[in-house]
């Protein structure tokens, strides 16, 4: 899709971009926690129909656990995967469970902090069989080694590359990386990105920021780009001075792997301060509330969002079935990228799930075997996936959304799922 250079005005931003983080931060934090005690269940036995057992499953049960982040940085994203979870187990248990058991969900706290994370991982992981939700590339980079000991299937809401390679840990969809070169070739293709041309990426310490990093710096060398970059912490929620900088740069577009506060007053920040180019983020850099912010119209004129998820918006048949359940059981509340992000996790947790159970074993380890024997799931909610390679993503789609505040979650696909020129080439250099 062609899009011409956007002319109209720059939308009035309050001078005081500090205004605008705190407008951000407050929306952001509107998520309630909620937590529960997990009871200890027996280690490895048989159940009473010759399905093998271990932790965190009994005759009865099947019980998972949820590290979230419900009081920091993304407690509205974890709200969201955690009710979509809890969701899909209502579905699950209202059609007789899972190898006739029931699925229970035991919910942890971290707020975003890794010792919090850790912590709350030695309190539950011996009494659940799987983690369809660990929030965090930070948190996920501190227990990789205990998960990989303990043999518990993971799914990260993270996206790091540096989580690829453990047979435990299953990154969903896409890496950092692979979405930054869908970024940069989207640039190149739709906004008249040229050779010589600079541009910045604006990125979070840590495993997440450094990813993407590579990814957007392999695919702009290709193109005979520069890129200018800005590191910054998750605490620093008004980017004045990155815009700043990289307005002094010359940058003819900008990408932004952090979150949605710092998307917020980048894109802000750069339309009030005639900036006006281009930005594309990483998928947990957008959020629906950001379009209810001072910063909305500026949002609409210049953002997209680079995600190996279909917007929520999407007319596929199951994400549309995902939003009507969800509206009726939290008629209250955003239907954001969680939702789908956690709906879909705990599908492919299912599907694990029962084929570890047709195999005879739910032991932890049976569990992380039944996973990695899967070399094309389609859960119906995006693209298949492929569990198969431990080194690789299991896909290497990116969709490319763009803000819409009429739009379900605010966001509509603008491309639907393709994989990037130059992705397969990256790959084999990476594992090369």
């Amino acid at each position: 899709m062609k899009s011409s250079h956007h002319t109209h005005h720059t939308p009035r931003v309050p001078r005081t971009t500090s205004l605008l983080a705190a407008a951000v931060a407050a929306l952001l934090l509107a998520g309630t926690g909620c937590s529960s005690k997990a009871d200890s269940s027996g280690s490895a036995g048989e159940g009473a129909d010759g399905v093998k057992t271990g932790p965190g499953v009994t005759d009865k049960t099947i019980k998972l656990g949820a590290l979230t982040d419900l009081t920091g940085p993304y407690a509205t994203l974890g709200k969201s995967i955690v009710q979509a979870q809890q969701m899909w187990a209502d579905e699950v248990n209202a059609r007789g469970g899972i190898c006739d058991r029931r699925v229970e969900i035991v919910v942890k706290d971290h707020g975003y902090d890794v010792q919090k994370a850790v912590t709350a991982y030695a309190d539950i992981s011996s009494d659940v069989v799987a983690l369809p939700q660990v929030i965090g590339s930070p948190v996920m980079a501190a227990l990789l080694d205990d998960i990989e000991r303990d043999k518990v299937l993971t799914f990260p809401q993270a996206w790091a590359a540096s989580l690829l390679g453990r047979d435990s840990v299953q990154v969903l969809g896409t890496t950092y990386d692979i979405d930054m070169i869908a970024a940069v070739d989207f640039l190149t293709r739709t906004k008249g990105l040229d050779k010589g041309d600079t541009i910045g990426h604006v990125y979070f310490e840590g495993d997440y920021g450094a990813n993407a990093l590579e990814g957007s710096k392999w695919a702009a060398k290709k193109a005979g780009l520069k890129v200018v970059g800005q590191k910054i912490k998750a605490t620093d929620t008004d980017l004045s001075a990155q815009v700043s900088a990289l307005r002094k740069e010359g940058v003819k577009a900008v990408l932004i792997s952090a979150g949605p506060a710092q998307t917020a007053s980048l894109v802000g920040v750069a339309a009030s301060r005639g900036l006006k180019v281009p930005v594309v983020s990483s998928a947990p850099g957008y959020a629906p509330q950001l379009m209810k912010t001072p910063a909305a119209p500026a949002l609409a004129a210049l953002l997209n969002v680079v995600s190996a998820a279909p917007a929520v918006s999407s007319d596929l048949a199951g994400v549309r079935k995902m939003v009507a359940s969800y509206k009726k059981k939290y008629p209250g509340s955003l239907i954001d990228s969680g939702v789908l992000s956690g709906y879909n996790a705990a599908q492919l947790m299912g599907t694990d799930l029962k084929r570890a159970c047709e195999n005879g074993s739910l032991a932890r380890e049976d569990v992380v075997k039944a996973h990695r024997s899967q070399s094309n799931v389609d859960v119906g909610l995006g693209t298949a996936q492929n569990f198969s390679d431990k080194a690789q993503p299991a896909n290497t789609s990116t969709y490319v959304h763009k803000p819409d505040a009429k739009a379900v979650g605010a966001a509509v696909n603008v491309e639907e799922a393709h994989t990037a020129p130059g992705v397969k080439e990256y790959l084999a250099s990476r594992t090369s």
